[in-house]
């Protein structure tokens, strides 16, 4: 059973393995048995997450933040109020409610509205994609919660949806298809590398800093997006783009997927440390992700290795919207 909980789901078996075995998928069926014939959970934490999706709607045990206490003074449309957008932005629950990632969150709607996208978002009536839920093996509620989502945006005739989230991203767009949901479902960094390639957002204000750029899994092995965040780096006049050593399709895990994000690691080396340490090799002033998991993951590991005066983790949009201010 620590096997099978240890795994992040990060794919990168699957990814080297000779012979095309899909272990990511094998180990999921499994935690469903697991959890749902055998009521065994990882720990209290994993448990603690569950129950709180369940009678709150996402996994942020002990947040006291509303789905918009980011959004306060931005101007930003909710569907509730006024539907006529062209765009949703689903922000999701880490993005919404947990404070280092509600910067993100008000980085992307002002980079949003420089480049004049209509967009809005669905305030309290967003909740969980149900993700943590499904790879935590609780698949029961992750369909609940999928079926729940899908009839919200059909009611909103909603067609066009930006997350900011890798993994709400797969989720909604790869395996909502499941239960009918199909949309057009993007990953903010192709949609803001168009817009600069448009014309439509001119970052103007310089970073001289050393800028590593690490892979989401989600994104990048899950949905092979690895162009467009590199260009949104190169477009931030005088940054230093640094490559890492385990990068793109061999790029190595943050550590939070598969539901760590709210597990214990209880065997092996700390993932986000050892990720850590490959930044501090490469000489990093900054390492920049698009996912809000790996923000947190590394903001843990660049305090745990104390290194928190010479290295700081970013969101790409974050450095845009200051490029662009």
């Amino acid at each position: 059973e620590d096997e099978l909980w240890a795994c992040t789901t990060c794919r990168a078996c699957m990814e080297q393995c000779p012979v095309l075995i899909e272990h990511v998928p094998k180990i999921i069926e499994l935690r469903r048995s697991l959890v749902l014939e055998q009521a065994k959970l990882a720990d209290s934490a994993a448990e603690g997450a569950l129950r709180s999706i369940e009678a709150r709607g996402h996994p942020w045990r002990g947040t006291t933040a509303s789905r918009t206490d980011w959004a306060s003074g931005l101007g930003i449309k909710v569907l509730s109020e006024d539907k006529n957008i062209d765009v949703l932005y689903w922000v999701g629950c880490t993005a919404a409610l947990e404070e280092r990632n509600m910067k993100v969150a008000a980085a992307m709607s002002r980079v949003l509205k420089a480049a004049g996208i209509n967009f809005g978002i669905l305030g309290t009536e967003e909740t969980c994609c149900g993700e943590p839920a499904r790879r935590m093996g609780n698949e029961y509620l992750f369909q609940t919660l999928a079926q729940r989502n899908i009839e919200t945006f059909k009611n909103y005739g909603i067609t066009r949806i930006v997350t900011t989230c890798p993994h709400c991203f797969n989720t909604i767009k790869n395996e909502y298809t499941q239960f009918g949901g199909k949309f057009q479902v993007m990953h903010y960094t192709e949609v803001v590398s168009e817009l600069l390639r448009q014309g439509k957002l001119k970052p103007k204000n310089g970073l001289d800093k050393k800028v590593a750029y690490h892979d989401s899994c989600y994104l990048g092995r899950y949905n092979d997006i690895y162009r467009q965040p590199r260009e949104m780096l190169a477009s931030i006049p005088q940054a230093r783009p640094v490559e890492l050593e385990r990068r793109m399709k061999t790029g190595f895990c943050c550590g939070a997927g598969g539901g760590h994000m709210w597990m214990e690691e209880r065997i092996g080396t700390r993932i986000n440390q050892a990720r850590t340490e490959e930044v501090m090799k490469a000489g990093a002033d900054i390492v920049a992700t698009a996912c809000p998991y790996c923000i947190q993951m590394f903001e843990d590991g660049i305090k745990a290795k104390g290194v928190e005066e010479t290295i700081k983790a970013m969101d790409l949009v974050e450095l845009l919207d200051k490029s662009i201010e």
